[in-house]
């Protein structure tokens, strides 16, 4: 059963490290992307299902970790789940600036299109354009909501955590000092065994003179009633 978990424990986390790279990779294409505003909103539509994908394989092995019967391997990956929500959240702030980055490009290829003039035709792509960034301006600002919301979760989160490695440092420390009183008591136990051992060599060493003081005394009786002429 313990294998099952184990396997189960690095599968999660290769698919997280996936959905890191799969973000990162689609956060360069943003920052490069030179429009139109559709392309950038299809990017943009990808992240957010991998950031999904990605939350939840974090929500997953967070919930592992909570399953684990060891301490040791619990805090273990409680800690590597706080590792990969920080950088989570990271890539978040990352796909933020990108899009600001891009959005910033159209509006110097807008400005250069104002310039050189144009149909109307071109004057209605320029509306759309500036509708869509509008949209993907209140994404970004929703984008930015969620980073706070999760940002007070993980600071919650790490204050649990903190707690919890407190409460086991104090197990280890009282285990410790038990030791050492049980350590002290098995040394203590063993003086006395020695001395109740030595004790009891001597106790043998003086009932054996006294038998031996004893049966020389019966036989110098015997000697002087049955043969007192010797």
């Amino acid at each position: 059963m313990a294998a099952t978990e184990d396997v189960n424990v690095r599968i999660c986390g290769q698919e997280i490290i996936k959905y890191d790279l799969e973000i990162k990779a689609l956060i360069q294409d943003i920052r490069e992307c030179p429009g139109p505003q559709s392309a950038l909103m299809e990017l943009n539509l990808e992240v957010k299902e991998k950031f999904s994908k990605l939350r939840l394989r974090i929500q997953n092995l967070e919930k592992m970790a909570q399953e684990q019967d060891r301490e040791l391997v619990r805090l273990q990956i409680l800690a590597e789940t706080e590792s990969q929500q920080r950088q989570m959240m990271s890539n978040q702030v990352a796909w933020r600036r990108a899009n600001l980055a891009c959005k910033l490009m159209i509006d110097n290829l807008e400005k250069d299109e104002l310039l050189q003039g144009g149909d109307h035709q071109n004057s209605r792509h320029r509306k759309v354009t500036k509708e869509c960034l509008v949209e993907t301006s209140g994404n970004i600002t929703e984008s930015l909501m969620s980073i706070s919301r999760m940002m007070s979760e993980q600071v919650k989160q790490t204050e649990d955590t903190i707690g919890v490695l407190a409460t086991s440092s104090r197990t280890v420390q009282e285990t410790n000092e038990e030791f050492k009183s049980m350590t002290g008591t098995i040394h203590l136990g063993r003086k006395l065994i020695l001395k109740y051992n030595r004790r009891e060599l001597t106790d043998k060493l003086l009932i054996f003179l006294a038998f031996a003081l004893f049966f020389s005394t019966v036989l110098y009786i015997l000697k002087k009633r049955l043969f007192p002429f010797i």
